[in-house]
């Protein structure tokens, strides 16, 4: 998986397309990004004296294809890669931008 939780996405297709948001969680082939694909839910109460339901709005999940990431560096959207490094005598997998050959560090903050 190219995207992971932290990183700040671009939506390219779909209803949201053009927006921007940073990643929650991923789910198999699709994400969560905060603030896009917003629906509302009906939420029983946890209190059984209270009847009243609540309605809540959530993040509904967004298949991968229809997200890019942005490149910290410019804060353009860019294809992913990956480079293997030595470190520690050891070889490390790191994500690359295609655009600028640069790592991709994941924002977890």
């Amino acid at each position: 998986m190219k995207l992971k939780k932290g990183d700040k996405v671009l939506v390219i297709s779909g209803k949201y397309k053009g927006e921007v948001g940073k990643v929650i969680k991923i789910i198999k082939d699709r994400a969560i990004v905060q603030g896009i694909n917003r629906v509302k839910k009906h939420v029983k109460s946890l209190n059984p004296e209270q009847k009243k339901p609540t309605i809540v709005q959530v993040e509904r999940p967004i298949h991968v294809s229809n997200l890019m990431i942005i490149d910290s560096t410019d804060n353009k959207p860019t294809r992913v890669g990956y480079k293997f490094i030595e470190k520690d005598g050891k070889k490390v997998k790191i994500r690359v931008s295609k655009r600028t050959g640069q790592e991709i560090k994941v924002d977890r903050k």
